[in-house]
């Protein structure tokens, strides 16, 4: 790690941690020399205080200033590969091993909370998309990918999780979400997608995906929310493709997709 890489915050770290390290080593200097030279004299004469405060800061000053240097390049260093460890390279979400680790990180947690949390699980599979690497080559596939994620990121709230747990599936994890709320964020995703500008080699191709979604209230474990969650993606896909399919992972009934107010919010997210 360059020493110009790091960031400002880090200097500003380095500069102050610094600077109190140095006053520390004088003040310690300057009490350590007058007990000596109160032993060897009368007191810490004019020299002799000169000297306690000159050399902690010729000694002490640089020997800190380049530890917390590199003290700070360890850190940023080791953030960056956390980050490149718990990313997908190709779409910058979370990858597979991550998004798991978080989802269930969250399950847990809400579980300590008093009260039944909400909270939903989509699994978004990208229809038809062997057309797109069979046709267009594997590189005009990672682009059709790549912009698939950025709407799926730009359709869900702030604290949610967006993970690439497949090829070409994608796993969202909506914290604190209703049946209908959950509703509407897929149908975002899904209608984003749908319209999406997507032209490989100047040629028009559309895009579309299904999504399965699993609603929950309470406690439950990542693989039963994975599992119900992914039955209704296959549903989906039975039924058709380019849809939306949810349903309660805890057996309990839910406003369906065709109710009259549900339909009216979603046309109203449209």
């Amino acid at each position: 790690m360059n020493i110009k890489d790091l960031p400002g915050a880090a200097w500003a770290s380095i500069f102050r941690w610094t600077s109190i390290l140095m006053v520390v080593s004088v003040g310690l200097s300057v009490v350590v020399s007058q007990i000596i030279m109160s032993t060897l004299s009368q007191g810490l004469n004019g020299p002799g205080l000169a000297a306690a405060i000159v050399l902690p800061l010729l000694l002490g000053g640089p020997t800190s200033f380049w530890y917390l240097v590199r003290l700070q390049q360890l850190k940023l260093a080791n953030r960056k590969l956390h980050i490149l460890a718990s990313t997908d390279w190709l779409t910058t979400c979370l990858n597979r091993r991550a998004f798991t680790h978080a989802v269930s990180d969250q399950l847990s947690m809400a579980q300590r909370l008093p009260g039944a949390a909400d909270g939903a699980f989509l699994v978004i599979d990208a229809d038809h998309f062997k057309i797109i690497n069979d046709h267009y080559g594997h590189d005009r596939g990672d682009e059709a990918l790549q912009l698939m994620a950025e709407i799926i990121k730009s359709k869900v709230r702030n604290g949610d999780l967006v993970g690439r747990i497949g090829g070409e599936e994608f796993g969202v994890f909506l914290k604190d979400a209703d049946f209908e709320t959950a509703s509407l964020i897929a149908e975002r995703i899904r209608d984003g997608i749908r319209m999406a500008a997507f032209a490989p080699d100047g040629t028009a191709h559309p895009l579309s995906v299904s999504v399965g979604g699993a609603v929950f209230g309470g406690e439950i474990g990542f693989t039963e929310l994975f599992r119900v969650a992914d039955q209704k993606l296959y549903r989906a896909k039975r039924l058709g493709r380019n849809r939306v399919e949810i349903d309660h992972a805890n057996g309990q009934p839910v406003a369906r997709l065709d109710s009259p107010q549900l339909r009216l919010n979603l046309a109203k997210a449209g």
